[in-house]
């Protein structure tokens, strides 16, 4: 019988704003949002806990915010600074163990089943590293240690903020019971809603859920939730994990009308992109155009071809044949995006279809 994992995930309790609290004293005790300016369409980064008591929440409108909270300070987002903070974190995560799988800047996943500690529980890791972040940076994380990633993932939010969760192995089952399933990774509003509509509503109803109507609701993601319902997650933790894709946004003051005007932002955008490939010596073969109209409508466009690429001009060229299957020029534009994906070390990967063969396309080819 293979020995069971001790997985710990360790989530930094509201990153941008903490670390602005913590830098500036006027602003701890105090609702704040770090993100772009509301007069800009900006959006909500962060949110201190004093905020979040408002409503306020990441990926929301900033005009919105500041009406659920009028005394909200926002603040201009440093990158620089989270990141620097970031790697004193990811630091201290790597001299207990190199298993550490960074998420984002502000969490990881760690295999600690052996670790430089030489700790036998779990638990007694997660309590040192959430005190070894206190000391080296003044704020404060909150950790799930469990079995595997999943259940390790849900523990680390339990109990927020400074929260540490554990999840033994014989304690899964209990658990799981008065999960509810939207817990669950991949399950987001609209697929928990679908769910509730057939009766599935804790992580447990899965099981016993009808196979053929879940997947009539979730398609193939049917089977991976059963699992996951089961508590089985057999996913290792994955360190120094490569990129996947590479994209640059932007949102605009006042909605784009004019077509050229969009494709001139395609055009910079695909630069972008070019230029990152460059630095990181890749190839891209697909390119996906993205497109938010006025109301918040967001669709994208991608198109994948067996070689890859990283010359501006060509990035550009097909974004634009992309954005063509918009309706931008036609429709007020507010934000537009260009990313690339499929990396390759080299240009050429597979041998090239004739010009009237099909073209490999993402899942999400033309979705919106």
């Amino acid at each position: 019988m293979p020995e069971l994992r001790r997985i710990v995930h360790v989530d930094m309790d509201a990153f941008f704003t903490s670390v602005e609290q913590r830098d500036d004293p006027s602003l701890r005790g105090r609702p704040v949002a770090v993100g772009g300016d509301a007069a800009r369409r900006g959006v909500v980064a962060g949110a201190s806990y004093e905020a979040r008591a408002f409503g306020v929440h990441s990926a929301m409108p900033m005009a919105q915010a500041l009406r659920l909270c009028p005394k909200l300070v926002v603040v201009r987002p440093d990158m620089a600074r989270y990141k620097a903070v970031s790697s004193r974190i990811m630091a201290i995560f790597r001299s207990v163990t190199p298993l550490v799988e960074p998420l984002s800047v502000d969490e990881a996943y760690l295999d600690v089943t052996e670790n430089a500690w030489g700790e036998a529980l779990g638990m007694a890791v997660a309590r040192r590293l959430k005190a070894a972040i206190r000391e080296a940076t003044s704020l404060t994380a909150s950790a799930g240690v469990a079995p595997n990633k999943l259940l390790a993932k849900i523990a680390s939010g339990w109990k927020k903020p400074d929260g540490l969760t554990v999840i033994a192995p014989e304690r899964v089952e209990a658990f799981l019971e008065k999960l509810p399933v939207e817990a669950i990774w991949g399950v987001g509003p609209a697929t928990a809603k679908r769910l509730h509509e057939v009766g599935v509503v804790r992580t447990v109803d899965l099981r016993t859920a009808d196979p053929t109507r879940l997947r009539e609701v979730v398609g193939r993601f049917a089977e991976t939730l059963v699992r996951l319902a089961h508590g089985v997650d057999e996913r290792p933790v994955v360190p120094n994990r490569a990129a996947k894709s590479c994209g640059a946004e932007e949102t605009y003051a006042e909605d784009l009308t004019s077509l050229s005007e969009i494709e001139a932002e395609v055009d910079d955008l695909s630069l972008r992109c070019a230029a990152w490939l460059g630095r990181k010596s890749l190839f891209a073969r697909t390119v996906t155009v993205k497109i938010r109209y006025a109301g918040f409508v967001t669709v994208t466009r991608s198109q994948s071809r067996p070689e890859g690429t990283r010359d501006g001009t060509e990035i550009s060229s097909r974004a634009r044949a992309l954005l063509a299957k918009t309706e931008a020029g036609h429709r007020p534009v507010r934000l537009v995006g260009v990313s690339v994906h499929g990396f390759s070390l080299t240009s050429v990967v597979i041998p090239a279809p004739s010009e009237d063969g099909p073209q490999l396309k993402l899942p999400f080819d033309g979705g919106s």
